[in-house]
């Protein structure tokens, strides 16, 4: 199975990127499931049912989201309508919407989309290692599932690092948001799990993160707060990492950076 995870959609450079570019590495990568996540989408901050569409309608068939999840309150209501849509797993019982999928594809195969949050200098939600163990209890890779693709979004690299040990051999892969930087670490674990500590975001790079540049030096300078954070508006560079699996045992074969457009130097896969 091709997978491509696209990291984090930051404003209206990010969708662009991702409308932009998603069509045609589906085509060129020849992509079975794409994983797309969306939770900066809006100005910056959360996501709208209108963006979900327009994610779609580019070719994204699973929707992750991380500690921005709700800042568009008007996702509440529409969460439990779109299973598509995954906030964090590890959200308390209780929460709007669910935090995994098992997505059916065209041709049969089914995968297992799992959305899960970091602690270290995040929100304090239930615990991801924990949650995963739950998620994976009667899932039976490459027997009852073909691929299980985990978007953990957290800021510590080593929290992280170490979540993808914990899923080695249990999971397809582990991909890491949030942090809106490329990581250069993709590698296979020696379990077979495909893992990478950040795909990056898909949005404007001439930016501290997505944001206007200007304004998120002088916070750093005066130490003073200032105007909300707005949306750097150059072109954007659609980031994420092409993950290939075995259809047999559902470990990954191969993992492999993407980027397109944008300020950063390309890099596409060949197949």
């Amino acid at each position: 199975m091709n997978i491509l995870v696209c990291g984090d959609v930051v404003g209206r450079p990010g969708r662009d990127a991702v409308k932009a570019h998603l069509p045609v590495l589906r085509r060129e990568l020849a992509v079975d499931l794409a994983i797309v996540n969306a939770e900066n989408a809006a100005h910056g901050f959360g996501l709208t049912e209108r963006l979900c569409g327009e994610l779609y309608d580019a070719g994204a068939d699973i929707l992750t989201t991380g500690n921005h999840v709700w800042d568009q309150r008007e996702l509440i209501p529409y969460i439990d309508r779109d299973p598509h849509v995954l906030r964090p797993a590890n959200f308390p019982p209780g929460t709007p919407g669910a935090g995994s999928i098992l997505h059916a594809l065209g041709d049969g195969r089914t995968a297992l989309v799992v959305n899960l949050m970091g602690r270290l200098f995040m929100d304090a939600l239930d615990d991801p290692f924990r949650g995963l163990d739950a998620l994976l209890a009667g899932q039976a890779l490459g027997r009852k599932v073909a691929a299980i693709v985990v978007d953990f979004h957290a800021e510590a690299t080593s929290e992280k690092t170490a979540f993808g040990h914990f899923a080695d051999g249990r999971v397809s892969a582990v991909i890491g948001t949030h942090t809106h930087v490329p990581t250069a670490d993709g590698r296979i674990l020696p379990g077979g799990t495909a893992y990478q500590t950040d795909a990056g975001m898909c949005g404007d790079y001439d930016s501290v993160i997505g944001m206007q540049k200007a304004a998120a030096v002088q916070r750093f300078v005066s130490k003073m707060p200032g105007q909300k954070p707005q949306v750097a508006e150059g072109e954007g560079t659609l980031c994420g990492a092409l993950v290939v699996t075995d259809d047999t045992t559902g470990l990954a074969r191969r993992i492999e950076p993407v980027r397109v457009g944008g300020r950063l130097v390309p890099l596409v896969p060949r197949l």
